[in-house]
């Protein structure tokens, strides 16, 4: 029996596994990196081992260290949890050859499948040859790993060959594989999925489909169980596909097995040896805990003959710190906050005052929603979405909410190019109008001597906010009566410094505001919105020259281009400087043919959002404004 379990791996995954452990009985050691060193994880787990260093490639994705802290904390098992080092063979057999036990399937099942190439020969699918202009579009793949690093779409033959080295090189970075390969690319196909459970004594279940075909860059935003609108033949087939690929690598635990699915035919796309981050539906569905039945067959238990009935439907969004309207960049900063309503459940990796840094995923948390019918499950998550407090960095919150409630996806008639159709609709900002005066009123109460309106000037008040993150600014004019504060065309009912509610249009509204030291939450029916307080009087805006290139957020500078320095020729849309945060890479290009003046980006320096990387003065003098083009690493 395990008695002592360390998760190689952070955040959100290790405070899941941990989660199981407790129920269970088991003790829990967790590792960190030195940015994690007061993290969730941390501070949740029994014990706890630092590994030096900051990087993924010198902590987590270190497996000789990460064994060294197992034998450290006395632990007797390593689950590797769904990420970093859990389809790494190599690590493990090194599990194992410690004396340890490992939670997961065999390596050479693990070999089997880590390569999308040598998957697909095992379950019969030949490779795609040669690419000519009538196999575009075409999809360039990482070999080993996932998350949409590594993988680049195209449409013009003649950009193959770049997209193929840029693929290589953001592979060997995140897997330290830089293999590549390349596959025909469904414009419109469904991104669905099998769940599968194996034992030891030749038990191996199927457990339904899950549909993730809401992504952007290849990354799974929204994900849910049962697939809708699938046909029961279409279904049996994705089962049995599944099961194939789970007895002909001698499969054991949990796994996950990917198809795109088109014309009422499922691609095998690939299997991924390891729980997947949208497990949790699938949990719903079946009233299973899956960490628990892993950590069940690694000590030799044999599954039932058959897995529970699936009952309802579960919807699952994935909530991360990043601008879905300034091309999905990431955010970083403090989250103050994190609180969804409901009966809806939260597993993150953050709690309240947590650091968002650069060097992991931005992802802060998935919500996840059961109910009887989807309908209802799609209602649920969206509401308590709509209501939660998420104060902090900017989200995609607005966005997850659009999405559930979006006619094409209710209608079950999405694809993997949803939001290459709607993601400019979806990522608007639509900020309270509001929700400004609501937090001029409790700042005011806030900041009164005795705690309310003394003040019975008839002058107006003025206050003036930022709302986030769109930038819009905002004046606020109020002025205090005998009555309270009153404003043109809106009624002040009452107002604390923490609560407002106003009449507007004969609805009374209520808000609740929330200040952090730079930054105010209203919260209304709408939703929340942020705002940013601003002086009276504008502050003089640093000026900079003319073609400046600015780091769009805290990273750091992966390389620059090859054979670039000051005084050298640039050509527009030319990418310059390459910009790393939260596992994405951005490419920072000339704004306009001309010359590099002045180059300060020096690779492996990490830089501060808005810092100055380079300058190119164009040769007109007439540059189009800056020019960044973010992409997936």
């Amino acid at each position: 029996m395990i008695t002592s379990l360390l998760v190689a791996n952070r955040g959100e995954i290790a405070c899941r596994v941990f989660r199981t452990c407790r129920e269970l009985g088991i003790a829990t050691v967790a590792v960190y990196s030195d940015a994690d060193a007061d993290a969730l994880h941390v501070r949740e787990a029994d014990t706890a081992v630092r590994l030096p260093g900051a990087t993924p490639s010198d902590t987590y994705l270190r497996g000789d260290l990460v064994v060294k802290a197992a034998q450290a904390a006395g632990a007797d098992a390593i689950h590797p949890g769904y990420g970093f080092l859990s389809e790494n063979a190599a690590f493990a057999r090194s599990v194992l050859d410690a004396g340890l036990v490992w939670i997961g399937p065999p390596p050479a099942a693990i070999e089997a499948m880590a390569s999308k190439t040598r998957a697909k020969e095992l379950m019969g699918i030949a490779p795609l040859g040669e690419v000519t202009a009538a196999d575009l579009p075409v999809l360039v793949k990482a070999a080993a790993g996932g998350g949409g690093r590594g993988m680049r779409v195209v449409r013009d033959l003649h950009r193959l060959d770049d997209e193929l080295a840029v693929a290589r090189a953001e592979a060997a970075s995140a897997f330290g594989d830089g293999e590549v390969f390349v596959e025909p690319y469904l414009e419109a196909g469904r991104h669905v999925e099998v769940q599968i459970m194996a034992d030891a004594h030749g038990t191996v279940w199927p457990l339904g489909t899950r549909d993730c075909s809401l992504q952007r860059r290849h990354q799974k935003v929204i994900e849910e169980s049962p697939a809708p609108a699938l046909a029961p033949e279409l279904v049996a087939d994705l089962h049995a596909q599944a099961e194939r690929a789970a007895r002909v690598t001698d499969y054991l635990g949990a796994g996950t097995v990917e198809f795109l699915v088109a014309d009422g035919r499922a691609h095998f796309l690939e299997m991924n040896t390891r729980l997947q981050v949208e497990h949790p539906v699938t949990e719903a569905v079946f009233g299973l805990d899956l960490v628990a039945l892993q950590i069940r067959i690694a000590e030799g238990e044999a599954l039932p003959a058959e897995p529970p009935a699936a009952r309802g439907h579960a919807v699952e969004a994935r909530l991360y710190a990043e601008d879905p309207a300034a091309d999905w960049a990431p955010q970083t900063g403090t989250l103050h906050r994190l609180d969804v309503p409901g009966d809806v459940r939260l597993d993150t990796g953050y709690g309240a005052g947590d650091t968002i840094g650069v060097h992991y995923d931005a992802m802060l948390a998935k919500a996840v929603a059961y109910a009887p019918t989807r309908a209802e499950a799609l209602r649920k998550l969206a509401g308590a979405l709509e209501r939660a407090a998420v104060h902090g960095p900017v989200t995609n919150r607005d966005l997850l909410v659009r999405s559930l409630r979006h006619p094409e996806f209710t209608a079950a008639r999405m694809d993997t190019g949803f939001y290459d159709r709607h993601a400019d609709r979806l990522a608007a900002a639509t900020p309270d109008p509001h929700a400004p005066l609501a937090a001029a009123l409790a700042d005011a109460h806030g900041r009164s001597r005795f705690g309310g309106w003394r003040n019975l000037s008839s002058q107006p008040h003025l206050k003036r906010y930022r709302t986030e993150p769109d930038g819009t600014e905002h004046e606020v004019r109020y002025h205090h009566t005998r009555q309270g504060p009153a404003a043109d065309g809106v009624t002040v009912l009452s107002a604390t410094s923490s609560l407002v509610v106003l009449e507007v249009d004969g609805v009374r509204r209520t808000f609740t505001v929330t200040r952090y030291a730079d930054r105010v939450h209203v919260t209304g029916a709408r939703g929340d919105t942020a705002l940013t307080p601003l002086p009276l009087l504008p502050e003089p805006t640093a000026r900079r020259a003319p073609g400046s290139l600015l780091a769009p957020m805290p990273g750091t500078v992966v390389r620059v281009a090859d054979g670039i320095a000051e005084g050298a020729p640039v050509t527009a849309g030319q990418p310059l400087v390459w910009l790393e945060a939260m596992k994405m890479e951005h490419r920072i290009c000339a704004p306009a043919s001309g010359t590099l003046t002045a180059l300060h980006a020096v690779p492996g320096r990490q830089v501060e959002v808005g810092a100055l990387l380079a300058v190119v003065e164009a040769a007109d003098q007439a540059a189009d404004p800056l020019v960044q083009e973010e992409q997936s690493a």
